[in-house]
């Protein structure tokens, strides 16, 4: 019998076309892999100077080096990605309101935001608002984002049970805070691998800021390029691949971090502590002890009926 109700097993046949299909894929990365590099090195990308040039502290720790972008674009994602959440949160709660005149114009400007695309608004807010290079970037970044965390949230808040929103009200909580402090921070925690990840798109995207002149990494490396080599020949190359090792190490690294808090936050709580410092220690209890509570069986109270624990107490 199959182990999913979804699909059956897969047979003998099945597994071993599987099988096969694995092998030539996997043969055939590897013969486009060794091409590739073959190519390169009958380029010249792996002669030593083609590399000579990242042996120079300057390149690194200057005021225009490699460090001081890559403190650029960590400064613009960190900016970024706390007024995100913060302006996911506003949105969340402004798209769920109760009034039509509030949530119809929310939805409009969620829509807009979404559907423009990050550059332009880049650009829209560079030439309109004139805030330099490195903020329109910082608050591109902010409202796409946020628009996009904040239909997340609202997602979240829908799938709960409504006996959730009910209680809430039925205790006496107005309605923004019942989505405050009962929703919300249920939705947060539904949520939390969409809007994690989000964050890990969001540091990708402030490579964009090279289209409006940010000083980030990306624009810094090609700036060394054409300091070092006008034409852009020998080191547009090295420097194309030392920013995607140092890129590819930002992103797995934030991956892993998500990975972990997600399985830190998701992970059943046993004996956590209370709101108030204390720990709760589970009580075990008897099968007579819940009898007895249940009021199952009477005689089993002593004070009642204080024969009732003695043997042979019937004579």
């Amino acid at each position: 019998m199959s182990g999913s109700v979804l699909f059956d097993a897969p047979g003998p046949n099945a597994i071993r076309r599987s099988r096969v299909l694995s092998i030539v894929f996997s043969i055939a990365t590897v013969v486009l892999l060794g091409l590739a590099a073959y190519q390169l090195w009958l380029g010249g990308a792996f002669y030593q100077d083609r590399w000579d040039i990242f042996t120079q502290p300057e390149v690194w720790f200057a005021a225009r080096g490699l460090m001081a972008g890559l403190g650029t674009t960590l400064s613009i994602a960190g900016i970024a990605a706390v007024g995100a959440v913060i302006l996911g949160v506003i949105f969340s709660i402004l798209r769920t309101a109760a009034s039509r005149w509030v949530r119809i114009p929310t939805t409009i400007v969620l829509e807009f935001f979404r559907g423009m695309p990050v550059l332009l608004m880049m650009l829209f807010i560079l030439i309109v608002f004139a805030s330099g290079a490195y903020w329109s970037v910082v608050w591109a970044l902010i409202v796409y984002n946020g628009a996009i965390i904040g239909e997340a949230l609202r997602a979240g808040m829908k799938s709960l049970p409504k006996g959730q929103r009910e209680s809430g009200l039925a205790i006496g909580l107005t309605p923004l805070r019942t989505t405050l402090e009962i929703e919300l921070p249920q939705a947060l925690r539904i949520m939390l691998p969409i809007i994690l990840a989000q964050l890990i798109v969001l540091l990708k995207d402030t490579s964009l800021g090279y289209i409006v002149g940010s000083p980030e990494i990306l624009r810094i490396g090609r700036q060394l390029v054409d300091f070092y080599d006008r034409e852009g020949g020998p080191y547009a190359l090295s420097m194309f691949f030392v920013l995607l090792a140092i890129y590819l190490a930002l992103n797995l690294s934030l991956s892993a971090i998500v990975r972990w808090l997600h399985k830190r936050v998701s992970r059943p709580r046993k004996g956590g502590p209370n709101l108030d410092g204390t720990k709760t220690e589970a009580i075990p209890v008897s099968t007579q002890a819940m009898r007895q509570q249940a009021g199952r069986d009477p005689m089993a109270d002593t004070t009642r009926y204080p024969g009732a624990g003695m043997d042979g107490g019937g004579g």
